[in-house]
């Protein structure tokens, strides 16, 4: 069962006036692949995911339910070394990126054509990059609790991402 922690909140950035953010608290895998899967329910092309968070805090695994939802029959891993991997195999795109080991250094990735690519792009470890992230996207961190639990804070940036958080979260 996943437990929705209540209500749309406003952030306190003052440098963020009406920024909401939407909460989750799952309490195993299957829970957050749950709610991969009801976001790929909402994708558009272009849908840009961008998930921050310590090792091991369910990136991938979120990842892998996304896929799941999109009817992806590879396995899905994280691309840390690869740092970009494509799958076709859906009915939709997705562009899967691990930026844990670039520091920072994006500059030679391209990224800019893959967010108009017409799939979906998620992003790990999106929050070394965020100068060079689009303004419209959903960055969903991931706070570990304890070995099973985990808090999902989801931020849309822009209208369409705010109501998806909406009509899958609220």
């Amino acid at each position: 069962m996943v437990i929705w922690v209540p209500g749309k909140k406003k952030e306190t950035n003052p440098d963020e006036d009406d920024m909401f953010f939407f909460t989750a608290t799952v309490f195993d895998i299957s829970q957050t692949m749950e709610i991969a899967e009801n976001l790929e329910s909402e994708k558009f092309p272009n849908m840009i995911i961008c998930l921050i968070g310590d090792l091991g805090s369910g990136k991938t695994i979120f990842t892998k339910g996304f896929a799941n939802g999109l009817g992806i029959e590879e396995n899905i891993t994280s691309p840390t070394f690869n740092i970009i991997k494509e799958y076709t195999s859906g009915e939709m795109d997705l562009y899967h990126m691990d930026l844990y080991r670039l520091d920072g250094d994006v500059k030679n990735l391209g990224l800019d054509e893959y967010f108009t690519r017409d799939g979906v792009v998620i992003i790990e470890w999106a929050d070394m990059i965020e100068d060079y992230l689009p303004e419209e996207r959903l960055d969903i961190k991931f706070k570990v609790i304890d070995e099973y639990t985990r808090v999902l804070v989801f931020k849309p940036h822009g209208q369409k991402y705010e109501e998806i958080c909406e009509e899958i979260l609220w």
